[in-house]
């Protein structure tokens, strides 16, 4: 249906604009295309950098993104626009916020490059070849959907803004379950290797994978997000209620309780048992979640920075692009700027999540092995002494 839309809108949208000459084309896509190819390098480069330097790689993300964040909300700030403005002021707060955030973890860094570094020390044979076609596939995706929405521009209908709307949640869903097939075949093969020292070929996962879980892939796509937003949502409002006001603190108590419902209902470490055991994405985060509750996993889980490396991977992508896209645009046509900025900030960041997929694949079938059988002589002491130290930390 998607695809229906956006060769209609296209086709009505080209028509449009030979007659009325008020979309300019030859101006609209050139900047957001180039973006797209760019997102492609950068997030090819982010996952081999990750692969080659983990302790590099993850330093660098947390030290430069809210760098480029800022110096990507100083753009919006300087093309003037409305949306321009509030994107801008969005991205310069949230940098600003980030870098206060870094100092705070400041602690926690020592940990979570060691993790990243063990578990994805041996990655599945052929993972490259993987990650590079699941980035292609989305560049060829992204690139058939911005036509539309240049298609929807061009075109004058009241339904403009819901074409565009609908084309954006097709294509940041649709990117997302690609990065999830990803995540689900490393982690299945990442899993059996450290569980039960099997060894696993990549081909044959990811043809199990096609062909039995992506319903399943499908369906974790579109909660996950959903419910992890509530879960940092959940987490703001705590850290903003205190305990000085009784009601926000009863308010956020309650709304934390029902994010930590959700959670376990849906979340991102489902996955592992999603490609293990075929077990629905349910099913498989609730006795995900227990396991960790069992080897006393939730302290370190709810501190863990290396889902927080691979956002912020994904945010200076989408930074990068933002300003390339922007930049150009404001040179050639000023009143795309801002458009074209964000979308390809938003492709831009969708694209290096995908290839930030088969680290964090690996991070998961860590934490899950680890959980499902503590004692197993594959793992080191990293995670036990983490526990200790963050027992220590909140004992003081």
């Amino acid at each position: 249906l998607v695809a229906v839309l956006v060769i209609v809108l296209t086709v009505r949208g080209l028509q449009s604009a030979s007659k009325t000459h008020h979309f300019l084309p030859e101006k609209w896509y050139p900047p957001l295309l180039a973006s797209i190819g760019s997102s492609g390098i950068i997030a090819f480069s982010w996952q081999a950098f990750t692969g080659f330097s983990p302790s590099m790689a993850f330093k660098t993300a947390l030290w430069f993104s809210p760098v480029l964040l800022l110096a990507s909300g100083i753009f919006f700030v300087i093309v003037g626009s409305a949306g321009g403005l509030a994107a801008g002021v969005i991205l310069v707060v949230f940098s600003l916020c980030l870098s206060v955030y870094l100092c705070w973890i400041n602690h926690r860094l020592n940990y979570a490059i060691q993790l990243l570094s063990v578990s994805t020390k041996y990655p599945p044979s052929h993972t490259q070849i993987l990650v590079i076609g699941s980035i292609v596939i989305g560049i060829l995706y992204a690139s058939f959907l911005v036509i539309g929405i240049g298609g929807a521009i061009a075109i004058k209908s009241g339904f403009k803004a819901l074409f565009i709307a609908a084309i954006l949640l097709s294509l940041t869903w649709t990117l997302q379950v690609i990065k999830n097939i990803v995540q689900v075949t490393i982690s299945r093969i990442k899993y059996l290797n450290l569980a039960w020292g099997r060894e696993n070929d990549i081909r044959e996962a990811f043809y199990r994978t096609m062909k039995h879980l992506i319903g399943t892939i499908a369906l974790g796509s579109a909660i996950n997000p959903l419910i992890s937003f509530i879960q940092g949502s959940a987490r703001a409002m705590r850290l903003a209620a205190g305990e000085q006001d009784e009601f926000l603190f009863s308010c956020a108590h309650c709304y934390s309780a029902i994010a930590s419902m959700l959670r376990s209902r849906g979340n991102r470490w489902g996955f592992v048992h999603v490609g293990v055991y075929n077990k629905g994405i349910v099913e498989a985060s609730y006795d995900t979640w227990e396991a960790f509750k069992r080897a006393d996993l939730e302290i370190v889980i709810n501190s863990d920075l290396t889902v927080s490396f691979c956002f912020l991977c994904g945010l200076s992508g989408g930074a990068i692009c933002s300003i390339i896209s922007g930049i150009w645009a404001l040179v050639i046509h000023k009143s795309y700027a801002t458009e074209l900025a964000i979308y390809a900030f938003l492709i831009g960041y969708c694209l290096c999540r995908i290839g930030m997929a088969w680290p964090q694949a690996c991070i998961s079938a860590y934490y899950v092995a680890y959980a499902d059988n503590p004692q197993h002589p594959r793992f080191d002491s990293t995670v036990p002494e983490q526990i200790r130290d963050l027992r220590r930390r909140l004992q003081s």
